[in-house]
């Protein structure tokens, strides 16, 4: 692995960075990242596209657990900017989930029964080039103190919701001090009975479970949950395994949903080892997902005869527990569609 743990960990003066001085420290020049994998660019089996509207965002802590010099590299693939992010593809579209049409007021997605989406922030600690938000009007939805007041009020009113999710961007990428206020606030609210985070930022920045936003998990009394993001046995290293004990003391249940991507983790050995390393770190394979056709990701998509081939091979050597749950975010079915 590329010895980058130990410099982003650290200040000149030795002393410890916090998770926003390591977030500051990332990368966001091509070059840079290439750099540091001891990558000659001239040598680049794929054309690159340095200068994507969509730009390159990647701590070092997420850098640190690729190996230099593989241009394949299953972490570096899911950053890089690709040439082929322009090509325009049949299906693929900047709004894949139609979540426009399920956005009743600025900052708050309500599509499921009995649970709604949050986006807490638009801002997030990695650009995965597969982001089925990469277009997602941010602009128009990033939520303000009053937003947030008008998303916390359209809860109270809806005594259905029982549910609410944090989401973004990365809701982890809040300051300590406004992710406290508006949890607190959801806490106050009686129907609802879990509060949910999907975050990528345990996986690409352990650090962000910090002692403020745990004892902010120590003072709710809702059922806690928390799904993380991660594609890759490899994404599973020490500093992530030490981040979920820390969740986990505080009762928090722990999921992963996974997306199946060509290139990364279309084999059934790698999907069968992130099971395994999940489990042992003390998190639930929960969701194995189809793509979301968003347009710049059509690189990645894998067929469905290929998916249900990998999920029937995770079966055939996990025990039942560890198979996530094959499926598709289908903007027309008011749940997540099974493909198995």
């Amino acid at each position: 692995m590329i010895p980058l743990s130990q410099p982003q960990c650290q200040s000149e003066k030795g002393q410890t960075e916090t998770w926003q001085e390591q977030l500051a420290g990332a990368f966001r020049d091509v070059p840079a990242l290439l750099a540091a994998l001891d990558l000659d660019r001239a040598q680049a089996p794929y054309a690159l596209e340095p200068q994507s509207p969509f730009p390159l965002r990647v701590p070092r802590a997420f850098v640190s657990l690729m190996q230099p010099g593989d241009w394949f590299d299953p972490l570096l693939l899911q950053v890089l900017p690709l040439a082929r992010e322009s090509d325009r593809a049949p299906g693929y579209s900047e709004d894949p989930l139609r979540e426009r049409d399920t956005n009743p007021v600025p900052g708050l997605i309500h599509k499921y029964h009995g649970r709604v989406l949050l986006i807490a922030s638009p801002a997030c600690a990695v650009n995965c080039r597969y982001c089925f938000r990469r277009h997602f009007p941010y602009d128009e939805n990033t939520p303000s103190q009053a937003d947030w007041e008008l998303a916390l009020d359209y809860i109270r009113q809806r005594s259905d919701i029982q549910e609410v999710i944090l989401s973004g961007g990365d809701p982890l990428a809040l300051n300590d001090r406004r992710l406290d206020s508006l949890v607190r606030a959801i806490n106050d609210i009686d129907h609802v009975a879990t509060l949910r985070f999907h975050s990528r930022l345990p996986v690409v920045l352990p650090a962000r479970i910090s002692p403020p936003f745990m004892d902010t998990l120590q003072a709710i009394d809702k059922n806690l949950v928390f799904v993380i993001h991660s594609n890759h046995p490899a994404e599973i290293g020490n500093e992530l395994k030490g981040a979920l004990r820390q969740l986990r003391s505080a009762g928090v249940t722990l999921l992963n949903q996974t997306v199946l991507l060509k290139g990364v983790n279309d084999d059934a050995q790698t999907l069968e080892s992130l099971s395994r390393r999940l489990f042992n770190a003390g998190v639930l394979p929960y969701y194995l997902h189809q793509l979301d056709r968003v347009a710049g990701a059509s690189h990645f998509e894998l067929g469905d005869d290929k998916a249900r081939y990998l999920h029937r091979a995770l079966l055939e050597t996990l025990p039942g527990y560890l198979v996530p749950r094959l499926v598709r975010e289908d903007p027309d079915i008011p749940y997540k569609a099974p493909l198995a």
